[in-house]
């Protein structure tokens, strides 16, 4: 599914080296989670993978099923199969929750060779799937995010996931800011997902989340590169020992 090879990144404009020779792979149906302190580059891989603009790739190369991503632009990849659930969910004043989803589901639809959704079908699959998710339907009446909750925006960014369906499933620390239910709500929704023909890379600090979305595999992230992988049982070495042993390795 998704396989990074010898990645090496650095700020845009800048001589700071946030990736270093990352290799990491996800096979068909694996959810992998990614776990390590602070300024490892966790999010960095996210946003390169999805191609965000602020970052230079100075070696490697990033695949998705066979085809090297970096030669698409951030819409190609989308379109792809890659989707980045982010950290930090902007509020877009101005642009209906509604109007922005049918733009994203007929700009993925049209890039497959696919015909665009009438109005009622629309409507009638995000209400279905805003209401597994326990989105209020007022929301989806609202400008993108604009005054919802942690929790709102959180469920707003898995609501656009099962929408668009992707391949490959970016979860940049999804559960920073939730409380337990919005974070067991979240983590339902992701799990509906899973199949064995996505992907799943889940980035987060605490083994609280990959309680409720249980991985396939652990890698351990510092200074830029993967230093470690394991089974499920290495988040919970994590969560007592921390991670200043691989720091200090890395």
């Amino acid at each position: 599914m998704l396989e990074i090879r010898n990645l090496t990144v650095k700020i845009a404009d800048e001589d700071t080296q946030i990736l270093n020779g990352l290799n990491l792979t996800v096979n068909d149906g694996e959810v992998a989670a990614i776990m390590g302190p602070n300024g490892s580059g966790k999010s960095t891989l996210s946003y390169v993978i999805a191609g965000k603009e602020d970052y230079e790739v100075l070696d490697g190369e990033i695949l998705l099923n066979g085809e090297n991503v970096l030669e698409m632009e951030a819409d190609a990849r989308a379109a792809a199969g890659i989707f980045l659930a982010f950290q930090y969910p902007l509020e877009i004043p101005g642009v209906a929750t509604m109007t922005f989803l049918k733009a994203a589901m007929n700009a993925q639809r049209r890039a497959r060779g696919e015909d665009e959704l009438l109005t009622p079908d629309f409507i009638k699959r995000v209400n279905a799937a805003a209401d597994g998710l326990g989105i209020n339907r007022e929301m989806l009446r609202r400008p993108l995010n604009v005054g919802f909750s942690g929790g709102e925006k959180k469920r707003m960014e898995i609501l656009q996931m099962a929408l668009l369906a992707p391949s490959m499933c970016i979860l940049d620390e999804t559960d920073s800011g939730l409380d337990i239910d919005a974070l067991r709500i979240v983590a339902e929704g992701v799990n509906a997902l899973r199949d064995k023909s996505r992907g799943f890379l889940v980035i987060t600090h605490y083994q609280r989340l990959l309680e409720h979305i249980v991985p396939d595999t652990v890698h351990v992230m510092a200074r830029g590169r993967i230093v470690r992988t394991g089974s499920k049982e290495l988040a919970l070495e994590l969560e007592k020992s921390g991670y200043a042993a691989y720091g200090e390795a890395a």
